[in-house]
């Protein structure tokens, strides 16, 4: 019997997920009415003949009664089905294609407006409330998901970026039916990835980003938590990998505002996971920027070809694990989990030379790759050297005013220019910036893994930070960036509070540069600029020792003229009892191969 238009009886059932297959039925759009809350908000039908896949949309309680805007896809035919979950604070209306695309190929889906967020109740908390908190929206979810006939018990979650760092905030909630994930460009670390780097406010990104939510009120709760306390706890989960139960896939960018965060949380899972979880991670990491994946050029540099796809292709990785872990069983995919490398990494090289090193895709078992922790000796002739600096090495000053603050040219941002950019001008010719270079290089240098600068200096204020930039230095004299990031000097290398400087106080600054893999070609220069400033990337420091807010100066807030603060100057050493140096780590060489002088 050909289908005929549907009865309210019909959608009704439609409505309340007890239609079945029997019930084969189309509504036309003279019969389309929106129904009644108690049944469904809205109701879409993708249609072949006989049968069809259709959207609604729930309001979900969550357990104090808040109901966060859900769109249901169901698939043709009779479930239950697997289903993959997304959640984000972007508008659920993004995930709609994708949602149907899923439905017609037999999995249900689930998008879903973050608490605050568009037609979502409640107040965003900017994912203070989708982890293991006194509230769990996203355990909460997944728990509704379970009960719902068309679930299987078999969940799957995917997004990037904001629904990324969802998926490693609800992941530490254990939720039993979460059966595979898929987070991209994110971090599972709220405080030190994305808020803070070494204590220093992230501006730009942070103020940038809240702006764009206008959920500007959040940073009240930054102002009166500026150090890691029980506030980030719901947000800070490297201490509850061990709550995680599900296998995942991340995907990461050399360039990416959260690359560190995507490695973690690869190997916390990896490592420390909990049943399901340990030993099932798979992580894939490229040349890009946040926004970069499928580009070529990255800042001003262009990779070659190979730089977008993976030998193992993300998609076909997702189609892997999705397929396995879902049970979904689909006869287009043949490979297993296993099949999947453990790590994929994008080796960068001189994009000047295509016969050069680097440039090359590598997978291996496990990240890092062994490695010798190369030290890098900063001299006071402005070298770059394994060579320990001599005895009486002394010091090079610099003076930091912050009504001058040094600008940031491209790096791991989100809001302005990321990737690789020159730094030769605009900051390296700055007097407040001091140069550290290797010489010509007679043979390659790779680095792969994570950097970190040690840095041995004593200032005549309270405080300051210190801003580091790592760069490869070609023979034409660009000085293109690898990596760069800040740590404050009166922190301590601790995220729990400061203590100020006394005057002539020689204090090890540690900048975190988070990780990277590139081989530094022959002829060229390893180098890295040392100052106190990276603005807007940063919020300049106002050098005065008071706790944050009030040490700093948040430019994307406050603007860029009439900067108030105290000049300081900075005195950065390099001698044999204060022996700053860049580390390095270098896979070619055993991990006992360095030298250590001090």
């Amino acid at each position: 019997m050909a289908d005929q238009p549907c009865t309210f009886k019909q959608k009704r059932k439609i409505a309340e997920h007890s239609f079945r297959a029997k019930d084969t039925c189309h509504i036309t759009l003279g019969q389309y009415r929106p129904m009644r809350p108690a049944f469904a908000l809205i109701l879409l039908l993708f249609f072949t003949t006989g049968c069809f896949e259709f959207k609604y949309t729930k309001m979900v309680p969550m357990r104090d009664g808040v109901k966060l805007a859900t769109d249901v896809y169901l698939p043709a035919g009779k479930g239950p089905w697997p289903v993959i979950l997304y959640r984000t604070p972007y508008g659920k209306d993004e995930f709609y294609e994708q949602g149907m695309g899923f439905a017609r190929i037999g999995i249900a889906a689930v998008g879903q407006d973050m608490r605050g967020r568009f037609f979502s109740q409640g107040k965003d908390g900017v994912f203070t409330t989708d982890g293991d908190g006194d509230l769990k929206d996203g355990f909460d979810t997944m728990e509704w998901i379970s009960q719902q006939v068309w679930c299987n018990g078999k969940i799957g979650t995917t997004g990037g970026s904001a629904r990324g760092i969802v998926q490693y905030m609800q992941n530490t909630t254990g939720h039993p039916n979460l059966a595979v994930m898929n987070p991209a460009v994110a971090t599972p670390n709220l405080y030190t990835d994305a808020m803070f780097s070494g204590g220093v406010f992230r501006d730009n990104l942070v103020c940038g980003w809240l702006g764009g939510q206008q959920s500007l009120d959040f940073l009240d709760n930054v102002y009166a938590h500026p150090y890691e306390d029980a506030f980030w706890d719901s947000v800070q989960t490297a201490d509850q990998y061990g709550n995680v139960q599900a296998p995942g896939l991340h995907q990461g960018g050399w360039y990416d505002i959260f690359l560190q965060g995507t490695l973690d949380g690869f190997t916390g899972y990896q490592h420390s996971g909990g049943t399901g979880a340990a030993g099932n991670q798979k992580v894939i990491i490229g040349p890009w920027t946040h926004g970069g994946f499928g580009s070529l050029t990255q800042g001003e540099l262009t990779y070659p070809a190979n730089a977008i796809t993976p030998p193992y292709a993300s998609g076909e990785a997702f189609n892997t694990l999705f397929n396995h872990y879902l049970e979904f069983g689909s006869p287009d995919v043949t490979d297993l989990p296993d099949d999947v490398p453990n790590v994929q990494y994008y080796v960068m090289g001189d994009v000047d030379d295509p016969a050069g090193p680097g440039n090359v895709w590598r997978q291996a078992d496990d990240w890092p790759p062994a490695a010798a922790p190369v030290r890098m000796h900063l001299h006071p002739d402005g070298s770059l050297s394994e060579v320990c600096p001599p005895e009486d090495g002394g010091m090079t000053p610099y003076t930091y005013d912050p009504a001058d603050p040094s600008p940031t040219l491209c790096g791991s941002n989100l809001n302005m220019a990321a990737g690789s950019c020159d730094q030769q001008y605009g900051v390296e010719d700055r007097a407040d910036v001091i140069l550290f270079s290797t010489p010509v290089l007679a043979q390659p240098m790779e680095i792969t893994g994570r950097v970190s600068a040690h840095i041995f200096a004593d200032i005549d204020q309270p405080d300051t930070d210190i801003m580091v930039r790592m760069t490869d230095v070609y023979p034409d004299g660009r000085s293109m960036l690898i990596a760069d990031s800040a740590a404050r000097m009166a922190a301590r290398n601790t995220t729990t509070g400061i203590t100020p400087l006394s005057q002539n106080e020689v204090v090890e600054t540690v900048v975190d540069l988070w990780s990277t893999s590139i081989i530094i070609n022959t002829g060229h220069r390893l180098r890295i600029s040392i100052t106190s400033s990276n603005s807007p990337r940063f919020a300049v420091n106002r050098n005065t020792g008071l706790d944050f807010p009030d040490a700093a100066w948040i430019v994307q807030l406050q603007g860029a003229d009439g900067i108030t603060g105290t000049p300081v100057t900075v005195n950065i050493h390099h001698s044999l009892d204060y022996p700053s140096y860049l580390e390095i780590p270098d896979p070619t060489r055993t991990p006992e191969d360095y030298i250590q002088c001090n």
